[in-house]
């Protein structure tokens, strides 16, 4: 008689360990898309902040251009006939962008009344930055 031999074929040992190496690649690629579009949806008026105590403007240089928004959200602009007189948007851009065309190198300022709304204020800024306004200043008075 002939016997057959039943040897069972050895299994192989079932590994528990997760494999990584896919979620870092994953995880690398999320990295590099956030890291690219985190700039992107930024959004603001970019503004020079200082990077010391605010000091007074020195004697020697020439007055800025003070942009003015009082309570009611009215602009004036310091140049020429336009102190006294409240002006829109548009009379505000041509302004400012006239007396950036006499002087490329002109401060500009922005005077805003304690109790105005703050997105008017922002507003002011949007504006003279549309208008070509490198960088602007932000007037305050000094505590009593």
């Amino acid at each position: 008689m002939m016997q057959y031999s039943y040897r069972s074929p050895r299994r192989k040992r079932v590994i528990a360990e997760i494999n990584v190496v896919p979620y870092i690649d994953v995880m690398l690629v999320l990295l590099i898309i956030f890291m690219v579009t985190a700039p992107l949806i930024t959004q603001g008026v970019k503004v020079d902040l200082p990077q010391a105590v605010a000091e007074s403007l020195p004697v020697d240089t020439k007055p800025p251009v003070i942009a003015t928004v009082d309570e009611e959200g009215r602009y004036y602009l310091n140049v020429g006939d336009s102190v006294k007189t409240p002006l829109s948007a548009t009379e505000m851009s041509s302004l400012v962008k006239a007396q950036l065309s006499l002087d490329s190198n002109a401060q500009f300022v922005v005077k805003g009344d304690g109790d105005v709304d703050y997105k008017t204020v922002v507003n002011l800024m949007v504006l003279l930055q549309q208008a070509g306004v490198p960088t602007l200043g932000l007037m305050t008075e000094p505590e009593k």
